[in-house]
This record gives C-alpha cells, structure tokens and sequence, in this order.
C-alpha cells in the first residue's frame, strides 16, 4: 500500500472516530506502527489531524452530537429515573467500574453513601467524587478526550484490564437482540475491558437506544447480565431480551 493510500484511510479512519491510537491503524492497514507515526505527522502539517501521546485526533468539522454536556442535558427525567432504579443494585463497600456515559453519571450521583470503590474513566464522574471522602477512586490513565469527558487510548484500556471489580455499569448507543452498539471506536476496547473486568455487567440505556443500531459493534447480548432501562422502552425487545435470559429492570414514571 502507497504512501498516499495509507494516508487517505487514515483520514477517513478518523473522520469517523475521531480518535484512533498507532496501534489501531497500524492494525488496520497491515503496517508497522514506524510508519503510521511518519504518516500521521505528514497529516499532521495539513491541519486536519492532530498528533497526541500515542495515536492521532480528527480535529476539523467537529458536531457537538456526541459532547457530554450535550447529551447530559437530554432526557433528563428518564436518566434520572433509571439511575435511581441503578443505584439498588450496588451493595455498600462494593468495587464499581462506572464509564463515560451521561447516564451513568447519573448512576454515580446516587451511590456516594454506599461508600463504594470507584474504577472509571469519566473526567465528570471523577470531579463528582473528588470532594467526597466516603468513596475511594481510581481514575485510568490515557488520553483526555475533552469533548466527550473522557479518557481514551491503551493505557484507559490497561487499567481496567487490569482491575477487577463488582458490577460494571455502563452506557451504549444502541441495542438490538443482535447485541450492543457505541457510535465511537476508541471507547470500544475499553468497554470490552470493563466487561471482562467485572462479576456482573449492566447497562443503562433509555428508551432512545433500543432498537437502534450505530456504527461499532461492542458486545452479544449475553455477556450482559442486566439492562436498567424507563418506562418508555418498547415491550417487544424487553420481551426479547428476558427469553434470552437478560434481566430487565424497567424504571418507574417519576409521578
């Protein structure tokens, strides 16, 4: 493959992603990570891409869809009600891998009287329990993604491949009988670390992401054990999903 074929996947790689680190391109053009560094800083002088501690950023033509404080104002009342809903399921003094997700911040907003032990790589999950000397946190290391509030690259995945934890609970874009989907390819890693990482493994995801499949394939439904979901979720995929063993807790309207 030529320099200038190399070049042009890198850039529509990232154009998706936004982010990507050497080794994921260098996997995906079948290179050596040498020369992805050399092409990602001869990108690097057009403007478009901006070269990080061990990978690459799309930096041009961003959309706020995806920034957190986007996402953390959209349904509120369904988040909130799933949350607390979420909440029951820690046990005090137990170890709690808690993602990037808006709704999962939520989640966290509920669990500091349990005093738990948190593992996460959400920058706003990490300033929430910063004042709270009831919980224990430990942040992962990587790479700081301001956008969506979260830390990305081989060393987020590190850490919690190398953790271990009680319950994981987590957020996705979407989620089919199929399995679960994320919109973003630098949280997929991560997350399937954090499912392997954990005794149980639960999702919280509004009534939006159900049947709704976006662009990267996470995990199968059966390596979740429980979706916490509102009120408002479709009957038939909920049915589904408790044939195929999956619990299934659906939130209360909040009266």
């Amino acid at each position: 493959m030529q320099a200038e074929e190399r070049r042009m996947k890198i850039t529509g790689h990232l154009k998706v992603s936004e982010f990507a680190s050497l080794e994921e391109l260098s996997d995906r053009l079948g290179v050596s990570v040498s020369t992805v560094r050399r092409d990602v800083t001869a990108l690097e002088s057009g403007g478009k891409i901006r070269r990080t501690h061990g990978g690459a950023r799309w930096k041009a033509n961003r959309t706020d869809e995806y920034a957190f404080t986007v996402r953390n104002s959209q349904s509120i009342k369904e988040k909130e009600a799933i949350a607390l809903t979420c909440s029951e399921l820690v046990q005090p003094g137990w170890s709690v891998i808690l993602d990037a997700g808006s709704t999962v911040y939520h989640v966290a907003r509920h669990l500091q009287e349990k005093a738990p032990q948190i593992i996460t790589n959400s920058l706003p999950v990490a300033n929430l329990f910063s004042s709270a000397p009831e919980a224990e946190v430990v942040v992962s290391g990587g790479v700081i993604y301001p956008r969506l509030g979260v830390l990305v690259g081989p060393l987020a995945v590190e850490a919690f491949s190398k953790a271990h934890a009680n319950i994981a609970i987590m957020s996705a874009s979407g989620l089919t009988t199929e399995g679960v989907f994320n919109s973003h390819s630098l949280l997929i890693d991560m997350q399937k670390a954090m499912i392997r990482s954990s005794d149980r493994v639960v999702f919280c995801l509004d009534h939006t992401k159900f049947d709704r499949r976006s662009l990267f394939f996470l995990t199968e439904v059966s390596n979740l054990d429980t979706v916490v979901t509102d009120w408002l979720a479709p009957e038939s995929l909920i049915s589904d999903l408790r044939c195929m063993g999956i619990e299934v807790l659906r939130a209360p309207e909040p009266t």
